[in-house]
Order: C-alpha cells, then sequence, then structure tokens
C-alpha cells in the first residue's frame, strides 16, 4: 500500500522569518541594491510566496526599519519605572544584540522611508531616547543629560554596524559597561589631546571634476545617493546633465570618488594626530579628538562613505574596506597599549562604540561645530573606550 504524500506545512513565523532575513539584506546591500528575489532565497521561498506577505518592496523595508525600535519601546515598557540605570540599558543591550543584524537600518537606511513613515519611526525612537535619559538624569544629574543618553545609545548600537564577535553575554557586558561609563561622565571629566592639530580643512574644489563632487555630496548625503540624478548634480554646479559624463563617466564613479576622499581625509587626520604622540593613552585621546573633528567639519561626506558603500559592487567596495579596517587596525593598537587586559575582539567592539558614540550625540547636537561640542564629544568617546 503506496503511503499518502504528506503536504509541505508552512511556518507559522513565516513572516517574522521573511522580515528577519530581510533586514539582512537591506543592512548589507542597503536598500535600492536588495532585491525580493534575493531576500525570498535567503528565507528559502519563491518570490511569488514572498509577495504574499509583503505587496512590495517598500512595505517590507518599513516593517523590517521598525523591528528593533518597536522591540526596544516594548522591553523598556516592561522595565519598573523605579529601576536603575544599567537594568534600562540591561534592556537595550539585549535587544541591540539580538537584533544586531538588521538593527542598524534606522541610522542610515530609514531615510528612504516615506515622510509619514520616518516620522513615526523617529517618535518611536524619541520615547526610547525619552526613557533612556529619564534613567540618566536621575542616576547622574550632571549637565547635557539627554546628550549623554543618546551617546550611550550609541555606543550600544555600534553592535549594528559592524560583523566583530564574541560570546554573547562577554559581548552585552563589554557594550553595557562601555554605556554606562559614557552616561556617568562629568565636566569635570573633559579630557584634551596632548596638542592641538586641527582635521584638514576643506579644500577648495579647483577643478570642474572637484566642482563636481563637491556639489554631489551634499545631495548623497540629504537624500540618498539612489535618489540624487544626474539632473540634480548638474544644476547644482551649472553644467548640462551630458557635460557630467566629460568627467565621470557614471553617478557611481562620484560616489567611489566621494568615499575615496573620505578615506584620504580620515587617513590624513589620524596621521596628524599621532605625529610625536608616544603616551598610548594620549594617542588614544588624539584619535578620539582628530575622529571628532573630522566628523564635525566633514559631516556630509561621512554619512555618504557610511551609509553608500555597502551598495557598490564588490570590486569597488573592497579599496574602502581595506582602508576602514586599516583605519580601526590603529586605534586597536593604541588602545590595547593603553588598555593591556583587553584582547583584540574587545578592543574592536570598544572601538565602534566610541564611533557610534559621535555618529549619535554628534547628530544629537545638530554637528553644531564649537570647542565645547569638540571636547564634550570627544570626552565621551574617550569614556566610551574605558580609559
Amino acid at each position: 500500500m503506496t503511503a499518502e504524500p504528506i503536504a509541505a506545512t508552512r511556518p507559522r513565523n513565516r513572516k517574522q522569518l521573511i522580515v528577519g532575513a530581510a533586514g539582512r539584506v537591506f543592512s548589507e546591500r542597503g536598500y535600492h541594491a536588495a532585491s525580493m528575489e534575493e531576500i525570498a532565497a535567503a528565507v528559502g521561498i519563491t518570490a511569488t510566496a514572498l509577495y504574499r506577505h509583503f505587496p512590495n518592496k517598500y512595505a517590507l523595508f518599513a516593517a523590517c526599519a521598525n523591528v528593533m525600535v518597536d522591540r526596544l519601546v516594548a522591553t523598556l515598557d516592561e522595565v519598573p519605572s523605579e529601576a536603575d540605570l544599567a537594568e534600562v540599558l540591561g534592556a537595550v543591550t539585549r535587544v541591540a544584540v539580538a537584533h544586531r543584524a538588521s538593527g542598524g537600518l534606522y541610522r542610515w537606511e530609514a531615510r528612504y522611508l516615506e515622510a509619514e513613515d520616518r516620522r513615526l519611526l523617529k517618535a518611536k525612537f524619541a520615547r526610547v531616547v525619552g526613557r533612556v535619559s529619564e534613567g540618566v538624569r536621575r542616576a547622574h544629574p550632571q549637565p547635557r543629560a539627554q546628550v549623554r543618553a543618546v551617546a550611550a545609545l550609541g555606543a550600544i548600537g555600534s553592535i549594528t554596524q559592524h560583523h566583530n564577535s564574541l560570546a554573547r553575554r562577554r559581548l552585552e557586558e563589554e557594550l553595557l559597561a562601555s554605556a554606562l561609563r559614557v552616561a556617568a561622565t562629568t565636566p569635570e571629566q573633559v579630557v584634551r589631546p596632548p596638542r592641538s592639530v586641527g582635521p584638514p580643512a576643506r579644500s577648495v574644489p579647483r577643478t570642474r571634476r572637484a566642482e563636481i563632487l563637491a556639489a554631489a555630496v551634499p545631495l548623497f548625503a540629504r537624500d540618498g545617493f539612489a535618489k540624487v540624478t544626474n539632473g540634480q548634480i548638474a544644476r547644482a554646479v551649472g553644467l548640462a546633465p551630458s557635460a557630467l559624463y566629460r568627467h565621470y563617466a557614471t553617478k557611481v564613479d562620484i560616489l567611489v570618488a566621494a568615499c575615496l576622499q573620505a578615506a584620504a581625509l580620515l587617513a590624513q587626520a589620524v596621521e596628524r594626530s599621532l605625529d610625536e604622540v608616544t603616551d598610548p593613552r594620549d594617542a588614544v585621546v588624539a584619535l578620539a579628538s582628530a575622529y571628532v573633528g573630522y566628523s564635525f567639519e566633514h559631516t556630509g561626506l561621512i554619512s555618504v562613505a557610511e551609509a553608500e558603500v555597502a551598495g557598490l559592487p564588490d570590486e569597488l567596495r573592497r579599496p574602502l574596506i581595506l582602508a576602514q579596517r586599516e583605519h580601526i587596525a590603529v586605534w586597536e593598537q593604541q588602545l590595547r597599549l593603553a588598555r593591556p587586559e583587553l584582547d583584540a575582539r574587545q578592543a574592536r567592539v570598544l572601538v565602534h562604540a566610541g564611533f557610534g558614540v559621535v555618529v549619535e550625540a554628534g547628530r544629537r547636537l545638530r554637528w553644531q561645530d564649537s570647542p565645547e561640542n569638540r571636547d564634550g564629544l570627544t570626552t565621551l568617546v574617550v569614556r566610551a573606550l574605558g580609559l
């Protein structure tokens, strides 16, 4: 007697699996470079099956962008109002680590959300920031509690921006300790580099090619690379769109030039900051100060380089990734000399935490450049690193 074939059963959590896989693909490839076919393959289904759950790529993307913040809001709602700061930030850390693969969408890719969806996402994050700020203010009633709260969240959220691995518990401990140090920072702890070295100044475009690049960067930073047209770039320089091709073969070539410029300026800032510095702790402070200065001076360029690299073809992305690794290696080496108890993976996690502090606290300060903001942000980075 022949047995009847058993019908394949659809997992009850299929939609959740799709959102998880899509979040990873969007994080790694960028919204515009990712395809529904690629996401379907990651789930092990057909694109047709995927469309049964989400009508289009945008609907799926909007769902992914909200996953971590919805989990953060729900988790913090469960934390008692009288809980101490370590409990509040510990809850945030566990969610961030659990959603590490897709949680970074809000940082750069959220600009591709439609206005109403973006407003709702910001409102949810405002709830998270408000709850953490309340805890910071209660535990450490010094000035700028909200900036310190956002900086602490930046240290924790940095885990969504890289692939460095530690055991989960150890990873949570490192991120939580870093965030708590940031939150507890006092005005008396301000640090300054051993000698004052300004960031590489913005150069004046002296060629048509440089003018095109200078005009394209703020457009890419504001609207995202995929949304900006050659016509917009040409108008910003006073050219006909066809004239762009005499200087850049494609729009991608303009993006690559922007990313290479960002890498070169950062390498220059690092080199200048470490010149004649011999003490490891001073070297870390110098690196933090240089990175903060570079971030204030070249905000648009950094956001473009950070946000758009993932969408580049592999052969164009490779030299940029290598430059980034070289930069992190310099930080890692100096931090381990200053804190010999750290291993390489711990040091890299903390370096990224420092970068996360700069991004989120800088945004909160609206990148308003002043000696006070630079020194304050440098101090928060140094505290995140555990010096």
